[in-house]
C-alpha cells in the first residue's frame, strides 16, 4: 500500500452557493485551491451519533494538522451535541450544525468530510461529496455491489482521496498475523476459518407505527431506501443493520473486519472469491430481514476455500506447514509454532504497517499519495458479504467472477443493485 502519487494538488474546489439555494457563503483560507492555504484541514462531520462522535470526531480532534468545522446529522439534538463537543475543544463557538447535508457539502471552506452514518447513505453521500470536491473519509460497508463499483470510478474521476474508516489493517495483531502467513511460515495456505459474532439479543419484534419525533428528519433518515413508516426502534444501530433495505446484517458489519484480514493473508484483497454458498436464518416475526445465524463457504481461484461461521468472533489459517490465528476480537496471536511471530521479513510480502486509518487520511490528504483503506478496498471487501447474502438469499451456490463482477446467474445478477428511491430529494 502506499504507493506513491504526484505530491502536488491539482483539484479545485468552486462551490459558491449552497446545493438548495441559499445566498453565496463566505470563503476562509483554505488548505487546498486557495491563495492562503490553511496551515490544517478543515473536515465537516456527517453521522455524529455514537460511532461519528465518539470514534471519527474524537480521534480527528486530537490531530492537530485538522479542524472540525461543521457537523450534521438527521436528529437535531445529535447534531447539537456535535457542535458542543467542538467548540468546548476549541474553545470557540464557531462550528456550524446542519440537519441537511445538502447544505454541508456546499460550503467551499470544508476540504474533506468524514460519513458515520447507516450503511445505506455511505455511498449516495459519498458521491455526493466527491462531486461537490471534498475528499472522503467514510465508515464501511457499502450496501450494493454496483454501488462500490459506482464510488471507485468516481474518486478515480475526481481525483480524489477516498479512506475507508476501518482500522484492521493499521492494527499490529492482523498486520503481524496477514505477514506471517503471506510470507510462507505456515506453508501453502490451504484454508480459512472465519468466525463472526451471533447476536441473539439483536432481534427486534415488529412495531406499530408511531409518530416522527421533532428532533428527526425521518425522510432524510431513510433517504434512497424504499418508504415505511417510522417506527421506534427502525432508527436505533443495533436494529437497522439486521435490515436489508439499510445493511447488510452482522456478516456485512463484523465481516468487513475479520474477513479482510483472510482476504490480505489470502492475496485476495484486490479480487476476491470465484464461488459462494451458505445458508442463514432469518428471526421470525422481527423487523429483522437478515440472517443473524449464517455458515458460508467461499472458494478462491488458487483453491483456498474461507469457511464462515458465526459462532464467535476469530480467525485461523491452515497450512500445508502448520497454522496461525486470533480468538476474539484484539485477541492473542496464536499458532502451530509462537515464534513465527517474531520473524522479521526483510522483503516482507505485505505492506509496511500504516497509521491509523484517521491518520493516514490526513497524510494522504496532504500528500496525495494512495492511502491503505481505499475506495477499490472497501470495494472488494464489501463484495465478499453482498456474495455470501445474495447465496443466501436465493438458496443456492453461485459462481463469481471477480475480473467482470458477474455472476454465473441472471437472478444475482439483478441483486448486485437495487432500486433507489429518489423522492426523499423534494420531502
Amino acid at each position: 500500500m502506499n504507493n506513491s502519487a504526484p505530491s502536488s494538488v491539482t483539484r479545485r474546489r468552486f462551490i459558491r452557493t449552497t446545493a438548495i439555494g441559499t445566498a453565496p457563503l463566505v470563503l476562509a483560507p483554505r488548505l487546498f485551491g486557495g491563495k492562503a492555504p490553511s496551515k490544517q484541514i478543515t473536515l465537516g462531520f456527517i453521522g455524529v451519533g455514537n460511532h461519528g462522535l465518539n470514534y471519527n470526531l474524537k480521534r480527528f480532534l486530537k490531530e492537530e494538522d485538522c479542524r472540525a468545522v461543521a457537523v450534521c446529522d438527521v436528529f437535531a439534538s445529535r447534531t447539537q451535541k456535535a457542535k458542543e463537543v467542538i467548540d468546548t475543544h476549541y474553545h470557540t463557538k464557531d462550528c456550524r450544525k446542519f440537519t441537511d447535508f445538502r447544505e454541508l457539502l456546499a460550503r467551499d471552506d470544508i476540504d474533506a468530510v468524514v460519513i458515520s452514518t447507516p450503511d445505506h447513505w455511505h455511498v449516495p453521500l459519498s458521491l455526493l461529496a466527491l462531486k461537490a470536491g471534498k475528499d472522503v473519509f467514510c465508515e464501511k460497508p457499502t450496501l450494493t455491489i454496483a454501488q462500490g463499483r459506482q464510488l471507485v470510478n468516481t474518486v478515480k474521476k475526481h481525483d480524489a482521496v477516498f479512506q475507508t474508516g476501518l482500522e484492521d489493517r493499521s492494527v499490529d495483531l492482523y498486520h503481524k498475523l496477514a505477514e506471517v502467513v503471506r510470507n510462507g511460515a505456515i506453508g501453502q495456505l490451504k484454508s480459512i476459518e472465519v468466525g463472526l459474532p451471533f447476536k441473539d439479543d439483536h432481534v427486534f419484534p415488529k412495531e406499530d407505527p408511531a409518530p416522527v419525533p421533532k428532533d428527526l428528519n425521518y425522510n432524510l433518515w431513510l433517504g434512497e431506501a424504499p418508504f415505511v413508516p417510522y417506527s421506534p426502534m427502525r432508527t436505533h444501530k443495533d436494529c437497522w443493520r439486521q435490515i436489508r433495505d439499510y445493511s447488510g446484517g452482522t456478516l456485512a458489519d463484523w465481516g468487513a473486519h475479520i474477513i479482510d484480514t483472510a482476504q490480505v493473508g489470502n492475496f485476495a484483497e484486490n479480487s476476491g472469491p470465484v464461488e459462494v454458498e451458505g445458508e442463514g436464518v432469518i428471526p421470525p416475526n422481527a423487523l429483522n430481514t437478515m440472517p443473524n445465524k449464517f455458515a458460508l463457504t467461499y472458494t478462491y481461484a488458487n483453491s483456498v476455500v474461507m469457511k464462515v461461521r458465526s459462532e464467535g468472533v476469530r480467525i485461523r489459517f491452515e497450512g500445508s506447514d502448520g497454522w496461525a490465528g486470533i480468538k476474539g476480537w484484539l485477541g492473542k496471536l496464536e499458532a502451530h509454532e509462537p515464534g513465527i511471530f517474531k520473524q522479521e521479513y526483510q522483503n516482507s510480502k505485505i505492506w509496511p504497517l500504516p497509521p491509523g486509518e484517521h491518520r493516514d487520511f490526513l497524510d494522504c490528504v496532504k500528500s496525495r499519495k494512495t492511502n491503505t483503506y481505499t475506495a477499490e478496498a472497501l470495494h472488494r471487501l464489501s463484495t465478499v458479504m453482498h456474495l455470501g447474502n445474495i447465496s443466501m438469499e436465493l438458496g443456492r451456490k453461485l459462481k463469481w467472477d471477480p475480473g467482470k463482477e458477474s455472476f454465473d446467474n441472471d437472478e444475482a445478477n439483478r441483486l448486485r443493485s437495487r432500486i433507489s428511491r429518489t423522492d426523499w430529494k423534494t420531502g
